[in-house]
């Protein structure tokens, strides 16, 4: 069975070169033999479960000694969670979910304030958008902000 892994470590800079913890990270995944995707706010690493289970401790501790203060992972397996009653491809669920999120906010995603924007977030994850693989990248693209802060509102405790 294959497994990916998404894994984003912080603090975050905006702009310029990666932090060194991203980039040791990244390194102990393609170290470990990991097909990777490294963006400028996570990395993905997708192989053999054992492979990649195996390889998490050192990618986490490559992160934090590199001066990460924070190490988020998700992990998926190689078939695909859908949230419940989900027809159609996963990018259509997700537009679908998208829509229905944007007429219960009313207004398209990228067109809201920051807290309509965290809002949409917890409403999405709620109706299991995030479960579909690569959502975090197309609801970003959606909001109009990187994939970094959608995970931020996903990991900010609900007020």
């Amino acid at each position: 069975m294959e497994l990916e892994a998404e894994f984003t470590s912080e603090p975050f800079r905006g702009e310029g070169e990666p932090p060194a913890h991203a980039v040791r990270a990244h390194e102990a995944a393609a170290e470990a033999g990991l097909h990777t995707d490294f963006g400028p706010l996570g990395t993905s690493a997708r192989g053999d479960a054992d492979r990649l289970l195996d390889a998490l401790p050192s990618i986490a501790r490559a992160a934090l000694d590199g001066g990460a203060t924070r190490f988020t992972l998700r992990l998926h397996s190689g078939t695909e969670p859908r949230p419940a009653g989900a027809t159609g491809s996963p990018s259509s669920v997700l537009d679908g979910l998208i829509r229905e999120v944007e007429s219960e906010l009313g207004a398209a995603l990228a067109e809201l304030d920051r807290p309509g924007k965290q809002r949409a977030v917890r409403l999405l994850e709620e109706r299991g958008a995030f479960q579909l693989r690569k959502s975090a990248a197309l609801v970003a693209e959606a909001l109009g902000v990187t994939r970094f802060t959608v995970y931020n509102y996903l990991n900010r405790e609900t007020p």
